[in-house]
């Protein structure tokens, strides 16, 4: 064989080689998504390698989800779907998304603990972000020895929950998900937090249920402490009168023990509920809290302002902030002013 038929015939392979790396590349390495941005796709218990094909199919180019059959077809991946939350980023090919998928390689979802008022309504906006159901979620928050397992009881188990933005796997199961909450409630309650609670002589659970009236009482971040102050004061108030403390007689306290959360007024025949939530009836503290706080709403009871006020009235300006007073007299002032503005607007 001569010089030019051995070029020839290199020139040949090196052509075919081409085309076959071409075609390697067309069908495995190219571009899956037709879309410029990442697409999610979130295979769950049920899935089935034909349902896995279904919910990438709608913005898959053709000939990679070919490449993509072909890498199921010389797997075991039909076999064991993993589930979880799977990112298909632009750019990338079939045998990338191919083995994200068969490793379990999945992309965290930011799951955020949200303020709100019932455990059941948590369990609700949770299970939107994960692979869990809202009722298993909420059977196990009601369940006494669960909440026993993590150091709560049924009534303060929403002190377990910190209202902050976590990364966290979409499959996560219900005892991991616990477990991630109890670790970043550890990390939250660090030596500064806790040596305040310490200095008020309440206890974490404590903090958390007062700050969970403050929160009722105003979204007004910078007014919080103020009304922590107050608050406060009467928990700690001592005299002939209130040998147990003055009760807090807060409202929110008494929709949640009616659990009439749309009340605008509270009138006196609302007072009387036989709850251990009634702060009118009741000294001290209620048993837990009354929605999961937010975190402006717990330090502002660790940094509470200190003052004299004992009692307080929503403005008559309905600006979201509160007259305050030192004695019984000024107080009653102040509510007739908001009643007058309340009557004036007709809301009852």
């Amino acid at each position: 064989m001569n010089k030019a038929t051995t070029h020839r015939y290199t020139l040949a392979a090196i052509a075919l080689l081409a085309i076959i790396v071409g075609i390697v590349y067309y069908y495995f390495f190219a571009a899956l998504s037709l879309n410029t941005e990442t697409q999610y796709i979130y295979i769950d218990n049920d899935d089935t390698i034909d349902s896995v094909y279904n919910k990438l199919q709608p913005f898959a180019r053709e000939y990679q989800m070919q490449g993509f059959h072909t890498l199921v077809r010389h797997s075991s991946y039909a076999d064991n779907i993993r589930t979880g939350r799977y990112a298909v980023k632009a750019g990338e090919g079939a045998f990338r998304v191919f083995r994200n998928l068969k490793n379990g390689m999945q992309e965290p979802v930011n799951l955020t603990i949200p303020s709100v008022r019932t455990v059941d309504r948590l369990a609700a906006e949770v299970s939107k972000h994960l692979m869990l159901d809202s009722a298993t979620i909420a059977t196990a928050l009601h369940n006494p020895d669960t909440c026993r397992a993590l150091g709560y009881d049924t009534t303060t188990i929403a002190c377990l929950f910190i209202p902050e933005t976590y990364d966290i796997y979409w499959n996560t199961s219900l005892a991991k998900f616990l477990e991630r909450m109890k670790k970043e409630n550890r990390n939250f309650w660090n030596a500064e937090r806790t040596e305040k609670a310490e200095a008020l002589k309440l206890t974490p659970e404590q903090v958390v249920t007062l700050a969970s009236i403050i929160d009722e009482e105003t979204a007004n971040d910078a007014e919080k402490p103020m009304i922590a102050g107050m608050y406060y004061n009467r928990l700690m108030l001592r005299n002939a009168k209130y040998p147990e403390g003055m009760p807090l007689q807060a409202d929110p306290t008494i929709k949640f023990a009616w659990h009439r959360f749309e009340l605008k007024r509270i009138y006196h025949n609302l007072l009387s509920i036989n709850s251990p939530y009634n702060t009118y009836r009741n000294a001290g503290l209620p048993p837990g809290p009354i929605r999961i706080p937010s975190v402006a709403g717990i330090d502002a009871v660790l940094n509470r302002v200190h003052h004299n006020y004992l009692y307080m009235c929503a403005k008559e300006d309905f600006s979201g902030t509160h007259n305050f007073a030192e004695t019984y007299e000024e107080h009653l002032q102040n509510a007739s002013k908001y009643s007058k503005a309340l009557n004036e607007r007709g809301i009852k």
